[in-house]
């Protein structure tokens, strides 16, 4: 990407002639042993300038925790605060939050006191100033590593409050969010998958319904064969009628039996037994 560039700790940062804006991000580097200084607060000038004019990826999790802070079902979050992203050549359909039509481009959720949601805002406000590095290697060793962004017109980084990333992780509740995200990557991630042109809009719709419209997915679940089909455990029948992560977690297994792995979800014996005969 043309407008970022690296740093590492103890260099210099290049000028921005652009000071003010958003055009140009610095992204600093950091060791396993670095801290880094940064607290945001009503108190700076720059203040909800970060929730502007800016493409934010919703994650299934996030989508989770906004629709139920709002108390609307998953399909009205989706028309009323999202956009759906598919590439032309094909792949899984990504999810982007909506912003407003006013001249500042402004997220929907933020107000002159900050984000109206803020306990169940987004993953990407909570990580920031943090931006995770992965790739195919780091995600097989499940190892994290990171580094600063920092955008040009942040004043919060000439604050003195001091941070080590799991600190920070730990204040931001990010670790919350681990566990999902790893199961997402699974699918997405998948060598065999990201080979592949998924054109076929019925793997499309199958996975949007089941990453971003989870109630729809509650309903397939419940209204369908899939339990006739599938055999699940009592235990977790119970938990996804009350719980929309536990229901997730049964929709990736979902997605892995019929992308990845047959083996992800149990075929009930008396089905695979009338398939013999």
């Amino acid at each position: 990407m043309d407008s970022m560039f690296f740093v590492p700790i103890g260099e210099e940062v290049p000028e921005d002639e652009e000071k003010g804006s958003k055009k140009d991000i610095t992204q600093t580097l950091l060791k396993p042993e670095s801290r880094f200084k940064f607290y945001c607060h009503k108190g700076l000038s720059c203040f909800n300038k970060c929730c502007m004019d800016t493409t934010m990826l919703l994650t299934p999790y996030d989508i989770i925790r906004m629709k139920n802070a709002l108390k609307i079902p998953s399909e009205e979050f989706l028309a009323k605060y999202t956009t759906t992203l598919i590439k032309e050549d094909g792949g899984f359909p990504a999810i982007v939050l909506k912003m407003r039509d006013d001249e500042n481009k402004s997220c929907p959720f933020v107000t002159q006191e900050g984000c109206s949601i803020y306990q169940d805002r987004p993953w990407s406000c909570r990580s920031y100033p943090l931006q995770p590095q992965s790739s195919k290697d780091t995600d097989r060793l499940g190892k994290e590593f990171y580094s600063i962004m920092k955008w040009p017109f942040c004043l919060g980084f000439d604050e003195d409050k001091e941070w080590t990333v799991e600190e920070w992780k730990e204040d931001q509740g990010l670790n919350n969010y681990n566990e999902v995200d790893a199961l997402f990557k699974e699918i997405t991630l998948d060598e065999n998958l990201t080979k592949e042109e998924i054109l076929n809009e019925d793997i499309q719709k199958m996975f949007h319904m089941v990453c971003y419209d989870i109630d729809r997915f509650k309903e397939f679940v419940f209204e369908s064969k899939f339990l006739k089909i599938f055999d699940v455990e009592q235990e977790i029948i119970e938990k996804i009628k009350k719980d929309d992560v536990e229901l997730l977690k049964l929709g990736f297994k979902w997605l892995k039996f019929g992308l990845i792995d047959r083996n992800a979800l149990k075929i009930r014996a008396e089905i695979l037994e009338a398939k013999k005969k």
